[in-house]
């Protein structure tokens, strides 16, 4: 995690985290938060924890860095991917102390349950992914369920956004997720995994392995990119890889406090209802192993969108 003036959110995010580790075994668990600049006690609160985490039996690292993006001659993005990598130190310094079947499971100030990290845990094993993805939420006293978040990172199987923006940067359209992809506008009605070629959405369950190898990383764009999003430029690098099982999990709705999260979960469904449906095996994905061979290029402007060509062997 990279946590900045997150206080008001540390005992539930902390809370879900703490029970997911008992649940799969403290031994098995490493912690690992980069704090930053915060003013509001985050840092201290969770120096106060380490103590709590050695009774635990958990691996805890905690650091705090002054790197602010977007801040004075701090590149947003470049900054973001820096910050992330360092949260990954731990991993990354030290990939001989960690099995090649790790998951990483990348949070940000979110208010989760403990059912929404491991379902998104058990759905990276289950389908087989490379990489899963909840679906975060804001604009929650709206009445209609409130409005996707993440939708400068998230795109469809065709390189599209997951809901449309046209040029005049409106967000009517919002509430028409997968608007012009069949099979995963379908899918998600039904609340079954659906594979995209890129999402974040507040809370991500990553194969470890090509992290561990130093074949990937966070970074921004290289010449001649588009100026996108660190998320979706690690998922270029997955397919470029062989990791483009990517997949959203309509079950794991999650906002950015306890009651928006509670509202985004009775607008939008609970881990439990979908546990309570049954057996898993009809959910599974028919992989696409070919991405689309363009992605929507914002390049930061809603205004101007274009495509970007997308090709494995670049």
């Amino acid at each position: 995690m990279n946590l900045h003036q997150s206080a008001h959110i540390i005992p539930q995010l902390l809370g879900a985290i703490v029970e997911a580790v008992r649940f799969l075994g403290p031994d098995h668990c490493v912690i690992s938060v980069v704090e930053g600049r915060s003013t509001d006690g985050t840092f201290e609160i969770l120096k106060s924890l380490v103590k709590e985490m050695e009774h635990l039996g958990v691996s805890y690292f905690l650091s705090c860095n002054e790197l602010q993006p977007g801040g004075n001659g701090m590149e947003r993005i470049s900054t973001l991917a820096e910050l992330r990598n360092l949260a990954l130190g731990p991993l990354t310094r030290h990939p001989d102390q960690f099995d090649l079947s790790t998951t990483i499971i990348f949070l940000n100030d979110i208010a989760p349950c403990v059912e929404d990290i491991l379902e998104l845990i058990l759905q990276r094993a289950l389908l087989g992914a490379d990489m899963t993805c909840g679906m975060d939420w804001y604009n929650l006293d709206d009445g209609q369920g409130g409005t996707f978040y993440d939708s400068w990172i998230g795109r469809q199987m065709n390189g599209e956004t997951f809901f449309e923006v046209p040029q005049s940067t409106s967000w009517d359209f919002s509430k028409n997720l997968f608007w012009d992809h069949e099979t995963s506008k379908l899918r998600y009605s039904l609340g079954q995994p659906l594979q995209v070629f890129s999402c974040w959405n507040g809370a991500a369950a990553i194969a470890a392995s090509p992290f561990m190898d130093g074949r990937i990383w966070f970074r921004t764009e290289m010449q001649g990119e588009c100026h996108l999003g660190e998320p979706v430029h690690l998922a270029k690098d997955l397919w470029r890889l062989g990791y483009g099982k990517i997949a959203v999990i309509p079950g794991v709705n999650i906002g950015y406090s306890v009651v928006d999260s509670r509202i985004a979960k009775d607008a939008h469904g609970w881990v439990s209802e979908v546990v309570e449906e049954g057996p898993m095996e009809p959910n599974r994905i028919v992989w696409q192993e070919r991405p689309p061979g363009q992605i929507k290029c914002l390049e930061g402007d809603w205004h101007k969108p274009s495509w970007e060509p997308f090709d494995l062997d670049t």
